[in-house]
């Protein structure tokens, strides 16, 4: 079938296998030639078929030619109609890393449910022994809790008062004013049961009970904190309560692993497109601000760059550069005092008619259709692709 995109407000509904396939070389690619002393050797990625979890995946296969397992939740194909995007990246890493050589497994199901949890810890246990690596890098706007089968869902929203700031639509490029308002109820502590650590702390929890983490043991969530532009709807916000709860808990899991001298980490990360960031509102704009500043001075990252120079620089080098809050900041070049000034001054001069000139929205563009394999360069997008492409180390 010929796939073409098709969008919804910030999603797009359809994907393509071949775009998703060139992305996913492309980023293995970028990791090959940028390798990792010392780095990880068996690993489990939890949310890692798209993003941040991806790209983690990528660097530790072809950083230090890790073994790895992928959990995530994806749709496969059918007859007619696409997976979804994470289910092509999955089928691309993981052609590529068996025909490589490199150990790759995935299982697709709900992360948060006791299933998916035993399921990947008997695929560990027969399979790798112990792990040295579990990257944390869910993002899901629904959590049903595996004990008691409540079900949350997360919001974004200011706490407090009202928060009204610009945005752009980028499919049109027209900047407008919004208004979100306040959190109510258990807005808050819904949103933390879905976003929070607590599932993370699960996850190691029952590995470490299980004896499957070796020695210096590592796992690292992801996170993000942000202008002061975004603040109030972000890291002030609902979202930013459940970020709050998840740094805490890094503390947490490192004191139950101090008998194997093992670490809990959150990473704090660069505004990147992502499925999720697309759905804030304010964060299209400011991040067509931001791509034009960095790209300018040479600095832009996307996320493979982003994770290879945490592995790099932070998580398998002497230093980890830890904040006051003990966190590792991967976002130090976004939130430099040079590069946030020059945004804070385009923000204010942000209209429809001025952004394609002040602003970086192609760019944004680009890399939002990426996410689903379109406008990847080389990709003939005319010709018949076989939209039923399966993920060779798939666990039923």
């Amino acid at each position: 079938m010929i796939i073409e995109p098709k969008t919804r407000g910030f999603i797009c509904l359809t994907s393509h296998p071949v775009g998703c396939e060139q992305n996913v070389l492309s980023q293995i690619d970028y990791i090959k030639s940028n390798p990792t002393t010392n780095g990880p050797k068996k690993v489990l990625v939890i949310g890692a078929s798209t993003g941040f979890g991806l790209a983690s995946r990528i660097t530790s296969a072809y950083g230090s030619n890790a073994s790895t397992i992928g959990v995530f939740f994806e749709k496969p194909p059918t007859e007619g109609r696409p997976a979804s995007p994470g289910w092509y990246n999955s089928a691309a890493f993981e052609t590529q890393a068996h025909k490589d050589g490199l150990y790759a497994k995935s299982i697709n199901g709900d992360a948060f449910s006791n299933e998916i949890k035993a399921q990947t810890l008997k695929l560990i246990q027969d399979d790798l022994g112990k792990i040295d690596m579990v990257i944390y890098s869910l993002a899901s706007p629904v959590r049903t809790h595996p004990d008691t089968g409540e079900r949350f869902k997360s919001v974004l929203k200011p706490i407090g008062e009202t928060f009204t700031n610009n945005t752009v639509d980028f499919h049109t490029g027209v900047v407008k004013e919004i208004s979100i308002e306040p959190c109510s109820g258990d807005d808050i502590d819904n949103t933390i049961a879905v976003m929070g650590g607590e599932d993370w702390k699960m996850w190691i929890d029952l590995l470490k009970s299980a004896d499957v983490l070796s020695e210096d043991f590592k796992t690292v969530a992801y996170s993000y904190i942000g202008p002061s532009l975004t603040e109030a709807v972000y890291r002030k916000g609902t979202i930013g309560r459940a970020k709050d709860h998840l740094e805490a808990t890094a503390f947490e899991i490192t004191d139950s692993l101090k008998d194997i001298n093992g670490k809990g980490y959150v990473s704090v990360n660069k505004a990147l497109v992502t499925q999720a960031s697309s759905a804030i509102p304010v964060i299209p704009l400011y991040i067509s601000l931001l791509y034009k500043v960095m790209k300018e001075e040479g600095i832009h990252e996307g996320c493979i760059e982003q994770i290879e120079r945490l592995f790099n620089e932070r998580l398998y080098a002497e230093d980890l550069q830890l904040d006051a809050e003990g966190r590792i900041r991967i976002d130090d070049w976004e939130m430099r005092d040079d590069i946030q000034a020059k945004v804070l001054e385009l923000w204010k001069e942000a209209t429809t008619e001025t952004l394609p000139n002040i602003g970086d929205l192609d760019g944004y563009k680009t890399d939002f259709f990426n996410l689903f394999g379109f406008n990847v360069d080389g990709v003939d997008y005319d010709k018949d692709v076989n939209e039923m492409v399966a993920i060779p180390g798939l666990q039923s």
